[in-house]
C-alpha cells in the first residue's frame, strides 16, 4: 500500500510496551510523529529513541505525540527501553508499537525489500489532528534522523495552517514567510496588515508574529 500526503493515516490496533492502543483514538486531537525502526537492540535506533525521549517537552509544546514502531514484540521493547534510558540518559515514556508480524509496517509501506524483507526502514509520518498525512520522509537503515529537521517541519506545517502561508528554503520560526499565489494582493493586505514585500508577482514575503 502506498500512502500519499493528504491521505487519512490508516487506523490500527496494536500492542505497545505501555499496553494496547487504537491508533486514531490514542492520537485524539494531537499531531502524531510516527517513526519506524528496523529492530530493537540496534545502535542507530537506540540513539533515535533516546533523542525522541529527550525532546519530550518540545513535542508536548507543539501538541505532538511521538509513536515509535519496531518489528519486535512489546516484551522486547520493555527490555530495550532499559538500554535506551541507560545509554542515552533519558526516560522513554512514549509508546513503541509492537509489529512482529509486520502488519503495520506493510500497511505504511515501511518494508523495502532491497534493505530488508523483515525490518522496517526509517520512515517518518507527520499526521495532523484530522488524521491526515502531512509529511513523509524515508531514511535508509544506516542513517539516523535529524531531529532538528523533524521539529522544523512540524513548526512549518503548524505555522502554515495557522497563517495561510508557505515557508521558504531553510525556514525557521521568526524568519520571513511566503504568501501563496492563491492569495491576491487585496486579500493579502487584509491578512497581513504588517505589510509584505513583492519580489516578483509570484514571490511575496512577510513577517508574522
Amino acid at each position: 500500500m502506498t500512502l500519499h500526503i493528504g491521505d487519512i493515516a490508516p487506523d490500527f490496533i496494536a500492542d505497545t510496551q505501555n499496553g494496547q492502543i487504537s491508533f486514531h483514538d490514542w492520537a485524539g486531537d494531537a499531531w502524531v510523529f510516527l517513526f519506524s525502526h528496523p529492530a530493537d537492540f540496534t545502535p542507530v535506533c537506540t540513539t533515535e529513541m533516546g533523542r525522541t525521549a529527550q525532546l519530550s517537552a518540545e513535542f508536548d509544546k507543539r501538541n505532538v505525540k511521538p509513536l515509535g514502531l519496531s518489528t519486535d514484540t512489546a516484551e522486547e521493547h520493555r527490555k530495550w527501553i532499559e538500554d535506551v534510558n541507560d545509554t542515552q540518559n533519558t526516560d522513554l515514556r512514549f509508546p513503541i508499537l509492537a509489529d512482529a508480524d509486520l502488519s503495520i509496517a506493510r500497511t505504511y509501506d515501511m518494508i523495502h525489500p532491497e534493505q530488508s524483507e523483515t525490518a522496517a526502514v526509517r520512515a517518518v509520518f507527520i499526521i495532523d489532528p484530522a488524521k491526515r498525512i502531512r509529511l513523509t520522509m524515508t531514511y535508509p537503515m544506516s542513517v539516523g534522523r535529524n531531529f532538528d529537521e523533524i521539529l522544523r517541519v512540524i513548526d512549518a506545517l503548524q505555522t502554515s495552517d495557522k497563517h495561510r502561508i508557505a515557508t521558504p528554503a531553510d525556514w525557521k520560526p521568526g524568519k520571513e514567510v511566503i504568501i501563496p499565489t492563491s492569495i491576491n494582493d487585496d486579500e493579502a493586505a487584509g491578512l497581513f496588515p504588517q505589510g509584505f514585500t513583492t519580489h516578483r508577482p509570484y514571490l511575496r514575503t512577510t513577517k508574522i508574529g
